[in-house]
């Protein structure tokens, strides 16, 4: 592993790790952030399954609390079995059409600018969905209802446009449905697991022919950075909400999503238009 790869393991795993569950988009800067630093290919789709996995055994780490109690009460209590007959029925929606559409969105919409329009259409969504008037039904995760769920796991199949956000989309769209925005975010962080890790094994079994022994120190650099900069960012979201809006994502997501649309359109910055 020479200077330059492990320089861009480490840039792409931080990328992963900080944005991966804040609203705005982590596979929209992975595909940003892989162009400009020309890491790209095969050897970048297996790449991008490991990181997302260390990031994703952050918040297993930062919840294991709240999964212990749930699995050891699965089998009598009723509150972990309606918890976990919610998550199943959110991830249902992303499975079905993760499976029929996955490799065509892949093709024709892994590029900056379909992540830079998502950017800012979702930032200017995301604006619109802070103002309104926010009324609550919905406390906490373990006070949702099946349609609630349901409604939710809708909303995250919009994350598959790259550049919307997987938790941008279960947020706020939570946020509509009326769950508090603790419950909004913390059902997201949830969702995010049975999501990614079924994603990822999905992936990796598909692409099982690009892992090869050579690339591991490579892949285990940016496992371990993500994992570490994914903790730095739950904990970081879950305080910053107790107290704030997420209008600040909003106004980041514009901003981002105006800079590549910009020196895209004035030739600035030769975006590619292919996958990265």
């Amino acid at each position: 592993m020479d200077f330059w790869t492990a320089t861009q393991a480490v840039i792409l795993g931080i990328v992963e790790g900080l944005t991966e569950f804040l609203p705005i988009s982590s596979t929209g800067h992975q595909i940003v952030v892989a162009d400009l630093i020309n890491f790209g290919g095969e050897r970048a789709m297996a790449f991008n399954i490991i990181i997302q996995l260390g990031a994703i055994l952050a918040v297993v780490w930062e919840f294991r609390r709240k999964i212990f109690d749930v699995v050891v009460g699965l089998p009598r209590q009723r509150q972990a079995q309606r918890f976990t007959a919610n998550l199943l029925i959110a991830f249902m929606p992303a499975v079905v059409l993760g499976v029929l559409f996955a490799d065509l969105i892949h093709r024709y919409l892994f590029n900056p600018i379909t992540v830079a329009t998502a950017l800012v259409v979702g930032g200017v969504i995301m604006l619109w969905a802070e103002r309104r008037e926010h009324v609550v039904s919905v406390e906490h995760v373990d006070d949702m209802h099946w349609s609630d769920a349901l409604k939710i796991g809708v909303a995250q199949c919009l994350a598959m446009i790259p550049g919307t956000s997987r938790s941008g989309s279960t947020i706020i769209g939570g946020l509509l449905f009326g769950l508090s925005r603790k419950a909004a975010t913390e059902f997201s962080f949830f969702l995010a697991m049975p999501t990614m890790v079924g994603a990822a094994v999905y992936s990796g079994y598909k692409y099982r022919g690009l892992f090869q022994a050579g690339d591991f120190p490579v892949f285990a650099l940016g496992f371990v950075v993500s994992f570490i900069f994914a903790m730095i960012s739950v904990r970081a979201l879950l305080r910053f909400i107790a107290s704030h809006s997420y209008a600040v994502f909003a106004w980041y997501r514009i901003a981002f999503g105006l800079i590549i649309l910009a020196t895209w359109q004035f030739g600035l910055v030769d975006w590619a238009t292919a996958q990265s």
